[in-house]
């Protein structure tokens, strides 16, 4: 467990380069340049965004959960995380936060997780997997299942029990919550907006998020 660390950015949104809203169930896959912001911001709130990162000059080095665990000693991202690549390469940091705590481990649901977590007839439920590899599809390609790593969950809150479980509980965002990073290389960034009907986590309501670039 960690404290809950919020740091609120200086960034005007009038002077972003980028700003775009991204519909429950839909993606968005963008490059950032080095020393380029990113924010995410949780518009109404419990909303998860799950993510992933490459090195966007060497797509097989996608972001690894297990290397920046490692680096920072915490299974839970908020300001001053850096997000690392299965290399070890920093590719992002994150530098404002004013929801204060974000998930490593829950990783992202697919059609297969929703039978196990649900029931059967959820296989044909639209699913986080699903709109990675749309999008992984759309971009060319470089890029194909073996990239789709365990991801970072944006806003979810997964605490870890005491015997070592995972209990997705209520959210720790709210209307407005936003998570900003900045890029240290050349990175893609991958999001699906999370379609689950089934987790209350979002009150079985999925919302849209914002996604917002600066450049230095």
């Amino acid at each position: 467990m960690t404290a809950f660390i919020r740091y609120e950015s200086d960034l005007m949104e009038a002077q972003a380069i980028v700003d775009e809203t991204v519909l429950a169930g839909d993606g968005w896959m963008k490059v950032l340049e080095p020393g380029q912001v990113l924010r995410i911001v949780d518009l109404e709130g419990n909303q998860a965004a799950d993510t992933l990162f490459f090195d966007a000059d060497n797509p097989e080095d996608h972001y690894s959960a297990v290397a920046t665990i490692a680096g920072q000693g915490n299974i839970y991202l908020t300001t001053g995380s850096v997000l690392r690549a299965e290399s070890g390469k920093p590719l992002a940091k994150i530098v404002a936060d004013t929801c204060g705590r974000h998930d490593t481990v829950g990783g992202s649901c697919s059609a297969q997780s929703n039978t196990v977590r649900y029931a059967h007839e959820k296989l044909q439920m639209h699913n986080c997997r699903d709109t990675f590899m749309l999008q992984l599809a759309k971009h060319g390609g470089d890029y194909g299942k073996r990239d789709l790593a365990p991801n970072v969950n944006f806003f979810m809150n997964v605490p870890v029990t005491p015997d070592g479980g995972l209990t997705f509980a209520d959210g720790v965002s709210a209307p407005g919550c936003y998570v900003e990073m900045e890029a240290i290389a050349r990175t893609t960034v991958l999001i699906s907006n999370c379609p689950q009907l089934n987790n209350p986590c979002n009150a079985y309501n999925p919302t849209p998020i914002r996604v917002l670039i600066w450049n230095p």
